[in-house]
């Protein structure tokens, strides 16, 4: 991550304007303010992607960032109508320089650095106002490992590394993260990762819990036996096969099968130096 944000750096002088992207689901908790410093004077654009897995309480979040002062739009990368909200939020960032260049008879190219933490949708972002697949892609943090200048319709973009905060301050925020798949699977305690979400889902969105398992309150650990009995999630002997039964919540939720929600609320956007 250290070389990362020091290569971001050597190249912030090249760009006009930096997008940084966010998980609708949770844009406080994938705010990296060390990437907010490192953008310095620099036009910045607030990206809330995912926006089909966030219920509408990303909008009043959308709303409560801008009146930070700061530029930002909910969108759906994967879907190409978001490509026309995404292009003209862009353009906004250089519009008076733009209308400069043009009146002393300059067609100028604009460059845009693209960051932000892993898995937020950077990629398929600068994909998405490529028209083509250009950047790769995937559904688990790291994927993109080194720089990319990829060609827009009257723009460039750079797609960078994803970089998390060198320490998690808020473990409440780091567990968004966790859920959301921004922090390496293979790093995490997924027993801890799916308890943690069932006792936050049972919260917030009790509802969702017992259309989709039929869990009526409970324990997290009640709850996921609950998931184990309903999905058959069952081993020789009778026991439980908890294993199946966290990777199956953990699925259900990145996948939208939870229905659309959104983890962090207006306290924890209010906290941020946008």
């Amino acid at each position: 991550m250290t070389k990362a944000m020091r290569m971001m750096e050597q190249h912030l002088s090249l760009v006009d304007g930096v997008v940084f992207v966010l998980d609708a689901r949770c844009p406080a908790a994938s705010f990296n303010q060390k990437l907010k410093k490192l953008a310095n004077n620099k036009p910045v654009l607030y990206v809330l992607n995912k926006g089909d897995l966030a219920d509408e309480r990303a909008d009043f979040l959308i709303k409560l960032i801008k009146e930070k002062g700061a530029a930002a739009v909910k969108i759906n990368a994967v879907n190409s109508s978001s490509r026309r909200d995404i292009t003209g939020a862009i353009e906004s960032l250089v519009a008076e320089k733009r209308a400069r260049a043009l009146e002393k008879g300059q067609t100028k190219v604009f460059r845009f650095m693209v960051a932000g933490v892993p898995n937020t949708g950077k990629s398929t972002l600068i994909n998405l106002l490529a028209g083509s697949k250009r950047a790769e892609t995937g559904d688990k943090a790291g994927v993109t490992r080194g720089k990319q200048w990829i060609r827009c319709e009257g723009f460039e973009l750079l797609d960078t590394p994803g970089t998390m905060p060198p320490a998690f301050d808020n473990q409440y925020l780091a567990t968004h993260l966790a859920y959301v798949g921004s922090v390496n699977d293979d790093i995490l305690d997924m027993d801890d990762i799916a308890l943690a979400l069932l006792g936050e889902l049972a919260q917030k969105y009790p509802k969702r819990l017992e259309e989709r398992y039929g869990v009526d309150g409970g324990t997290p650990l009640e709850m996921l036996e609950t998931v184990c009995k309903r999905r058959g999630f069952v081993l020789r002997g009778g026991e439980y096969d908890y294993e199946r039964a966290e990777r199956a919540v953990i699925d259900d939720f990145r996948k939208g099968k939870l229905g659309r929600i959104t983890l962090d609320t207006a306290e924890d956007v209010k906290g941020l130096a946008f």
